[in-house]
């Protein structure tokens, strides 16, 4: 019978764990040929805090693994059975993933392995809010953007003029939606 992905449930900010205690104690309870991959969807993100840029690991789906294996009895009470496990995605009858949704997630992953995704994105145009320094609850339009250094340029009026307020931290400001608009 063929292996298939299935997704298991586990304590949040515990799923490295529990993916190397899977990985460790396959090998050592005979359950090697049975469980062939454990899988913790993550993607890198460029962060910038005081001006220094830095590249972190973020778990896509915090509280999930995909495990592909072949599933019986057996090989579903052995992985409950991990510290940390809470169960399979589907309860007493887990379902398994199609074969088109586990290709579209490996693509997906592959793609993020390449590249680095931005945690802030501003564009020019953007309205904003400032939220902290001298120019706190101020909102105003993005005129540049400096994704290398984590940094932009505002427009906000003051005393009915356009002032430019350079080199905010993207930390400083944060989208306005229409209910915020003044």
């Amino acid at each position: 019978m063929q292996k298939k992905w299935y997704v298991i449930q586990v304590l949040s900010s515990q799923e490295k764990k529990v993916k190397h205690s899977i990985e460790e104690q396959k090998e050592q309870s005979g359950f090697a040929d049975v469980i062939d991959t454990v899988l913790l969807p993550i993607e890198n993100v460029s962060e910038v805090k005081g001006g220094t840029q830095k590249i972190v690991e973020k778990k896509l789906w915090p509280g999930y693994l995909l495990v592909s294996m072949y599933l019986d009895d057996e090989s579903w009470a052995f992985v409950k059975g991990i510290q940390g496990v809470f169960d399979f995605l589907g309860g007493d009858k887990p379902v398994a993933l199609t074969q088109h949704e586990v290709d579209e997630i490996l693509k997906d992953l592959e793609d993020k392995k390449v590249r680095v995704t931005q945690k802030h994105k501003f564009e020019v145009g953007d309205i904003v809010k400032i939220v902290d320094g001298v120019f706190v609850n101020f909102t105003g339009t993005v005129t540049e953007v400096f994704q290398d250094k984590g940094r932009l340029s505002v427009l906000v009026s003051i005393f009915g003029r356009d002032t430019r307020v350079d080199d905010l931290e993207f930390i400083q400001v944060e989208h306005v939606t229409d209910g915020q608009k003044e």
